[in-house]
């Protein structure tokens, strides 16, 4: 028996077809699920047996979730560890599972995506004073979520190859 907008009325079957639904388009965490479930009214005792049998089958991997988010975004948009951190805390995703998953991640190779994201952006500030350059370039990674001490090194780097003088800078040799 179906209520309004063809879902079923037993709150069960309801919160199955809400998880389903959601997971159809794209995967979710589970606490984006119970959110959404909330949201619906479903019994917080319903919500939670269907999210554990969801689980139980596959369906919801938060630490799975977890580790392509990292992946995709740090690629893709360049993400820090910090604000990939931050992203998957608004998502609902357990912190040790988000320290693992961001963990990944070494040093060397978010100064590597860093640098080529300062890379691809150094010739858009040139012609400006260095000042601005750098506080251009350092926002930028800052708006990513690198601190302030690589953001600052990267940046320096990539504008003393480039021929500006930085050794007069008040932040030369600051990390």
């Amino acid at each position: 028996m179906a209520g309004h907008q063809g879902l079923p009325v037993d709150p069960e079957e309801r919160a199955r077809a809400i998880c389903l639904r959601l997971l159809t388009g794209t995967p979710r965490t589970r606490g984006q699920l119970a959110e959404a479930l909330r949201k619906r009214e479903i019994p917080e005792d319903v919500a939670e047996a269907v999210l554990s049998r969801f689980e139980d089958v596959g369906l919801i991997d938060d630490a799975a979730f977890a580790d392509a988010w990292v992946e995709s975004r740090h690629h893709g948009r360049g993400l820090a560890r910090r604000a990939l951190a931050r992203e998957l805390r608004t998502k609902g995703v357990d912190p040790a599972l988000i320290d693992n998953a961001v963990g990944q991640l070494d040093p060397e190779q978010e100064k590597r995506t860093a640098r080529a994201l300062v890379d691809r952006k150094l010739h858009t500030t040139r012609g400006l004073d260095r000042d601005k350059r750098l506080r251009r370039l350092a926002g930028m990674l800052a708006r990513k979520g690198y601190s302030e001490g690589l953001a600052l090194r990267v940046v320096r780097e990539a504008l003393e190859e480039e021929g500006e003088d930085m050794e007069d800078h008040p932040l030369y040799g600051m990390d």
